[in-house]
């Protein structure tokens, strides 16, 4: 897998906690450059790590279904992305300013485990994984810090086109995998 196609997957995966972190940026009265840290340190940093947990997973799990590990990367990648479309197209979540520890661990681990089964599929793909993650990580990061101050200046107006622009990309390369390994394309 070529460095284009996991910043694309990066930018897919960042989609949830960026949507988060304009949500966060709108809650916020007093916006401080502590909060885009905090939501880039939180979200990136989990962002990075269940790739990494995800290929230990696969890799343990490797042997077993090497015959159609193609078909379980389209899979996840497919129902991972059309969620994110389906959450774009529905109710807005409820916002909070609250950046303690307890409500940035549950919103990084929630926004993260479409991460873990990425990781999954890495695994069966041969994926180098740890500057996969890594760039994971700080393009999470980088676009929460983001998120944060977007949020804080033009609201909810982005948050379901990142979610649906998410989607779309995840789905597209989960596609683009399962195309390549039936021989129909060839990038």
């Amino acid at each position: 897998m070529g460095f284009v196609e996991l910043l694309l997957i990066a930018v897919g995966l960042s989609m949830d906690a960026f949507a988060v972190s304009v949500c966060k940026g709108l809650s916020v009265w007093d916006l401080e450059p502590k909060h885009a840290v905090l939501a880039g340190v939180w979200f990136g940093g989990f962002q990075a790590l269940m790739p990494l947990l995800g290929w230990l997973l696969g890799i343990r799990f490797e042997s077993l279904i090497t015959s159609i590990d193609h078909w379980i990367a389209f899979v996840l990648l497919a129902v991972i992305g059309g969620n994110m479309i389906k959450e774009a197209f529905g109710e807005p979540d409820e916002q909070s300013d609250d950046f303690g520890v307890k409500t940035m661990f549950l919103m990084a681990v929630a926004t993260s485990i479409d991460a873990l089964a990425v990781g999954i599929s890495f695994a069966f793909l041969s994926v180098d994984i740890v500057p996969a993650a890594s760039l994971i990580g700080v393009t999470t990061c980088l676009l929460s810090a983001l998120g944060i101050y977007i949020g804080h200046y033009f609201g909810l107006r982005f948050k379901a086109k990142a979610e649906f622009v998410g989607g779309i990309i995840l789905i597209g390369i989960g596609l683009k995998i399962l195309l390549e390994h039936l021989g129909i394309i060839n990038f």
